[in-house]
């Protein structure tokens, strides 16, 4: 099967595309015919090295975890697919190895979850850890009806998803962003505020008591979060483990099949969109993850696997 692989550590100059046997499928898993991928910002933190204090990592290494595809192969004991279903993954596993970047990847069934119907291939391939990582943060972080949220980085793949879902909850969202990304984010239905200097004073005459609940999706803005954080409030950050220090919650994401299957749902219902920001075919993807590097996109970046 051809598949993208990198040999080292390093930069997108060290993908190439090249061929690799097909995965044997083992006991609860699914071997999955890729269609689409989507680069996410720990696609290359994992290429330069910056997960290997907690992740082994087997070389040559095929990247990326978000997936969408066709189950082509059941392994013993997987009465939850058939060949021929059309899927979605957050398809991490303990070691870094045989990632989504491929023709064909195996797939334990805890990670994933029916492709939904109405989304394209490529639309399918950016919700799964975009989507699993909003929806868990604000999930554990208490958003209800009637809660007041600040998402930092909220027209970002991650962001996008959050103001979708903390609306659907029922909360009030203020979202920084870049000013060219604020009428979108009116559209989803936060309230928008340009991130850099002054940021705290702009929030807090949004929310003169503080918000309830600050989400992180960027980070490096634990002074901003403690400054804006109504008394009781709680924070969390998937980006910056300094909010540990302040009594926040440093956040990973989870596979988890009800999550996935529940955000597929809300696609199909018309209550939560993936944005597609750029597309690529495989023999670039290289060039994905030196767009998703550059960090300026809004939205997620797809890569094509097979038509």
């Amino acid at each position: 099967m051809r598949a993208v692989t990198y040999e080292r550590y390093g930069d997108p100059e060290v993908l190439t595309v090249t061929t690799a046997p097909v995965p044997k499928v083992g006991p609860g898993e699914i071997l999955v015919r890729v269609r689409s991928v989507s680069v996410n910002p720990v696609d290359w933190k994992i290429m330069a090295g910056g997960l290997d204090a907690m992740m082994d990592a087997v070389f040559p290494v095929v990247p990326g975890w978000d997936v969408a595809g066709v189950v082509e192969q059941v392994g013993i004991d997987t009465p939850e697919y058939a060949v021929g279903d059309e899927v979605v993954a957050y398809a991490r596993k303990d070691v870094v190895h045989g990632g989504t970047f491929a023709e064909f990847v195996t797939v334990p069934v805890r990670c994933a979850a029916p492709k939904p119907a109405s989304a394209s291939w490529n639309e399918a391939a950016g919700l799964p850890l975009a989507g699993l990582t909003a929806h868990q943060v604000l999930t554990r972080l208490g958003v209800e009806k009637g809660t007041t949220v600040l998402i930092h980085g909220a027209s970002g793949g991650v962001g996008r998803m959050g103001v979708q879902l903390a609306r659907e909850l029922g909360a009030r969202v203020i979202g920084t962003a870049s000013e060219k990304n604020h009428d979108m984010l009116r559209e989803l239905g936060a309230e928008p505020v340009t991130y850099g200097d002054g940021l705290a004073d702009r929030v807090r005459e949004l929310a003169p008591e503080g918000v309830d609940v600050v989400a992180d999706f960027v980070g490096g803005v634990v002074d901003v979060t403690t400054a804006v954080l109504a008394e009781g409030g709680r924070h969390g950050s998937i980006a910056d483990p300094e909010v540990l220090g302040s009594g926040g919650q440093w956040m990973w994401v989870r596979p988890d099949t009800e999550d996935l299957t529940h955000l597929s749902r809300l696609v199909d219902d018309g209550r939560l969109s993936v944005e597609v920001a750029e597309v690529f075919p495989f023999e670039k993807a290289a060039d994905a993850f030196t767009l998703s590097k550059d960090g300026h996109t809004s939205g997620k970046i797809v890569v094509v696997v097979s038509e």
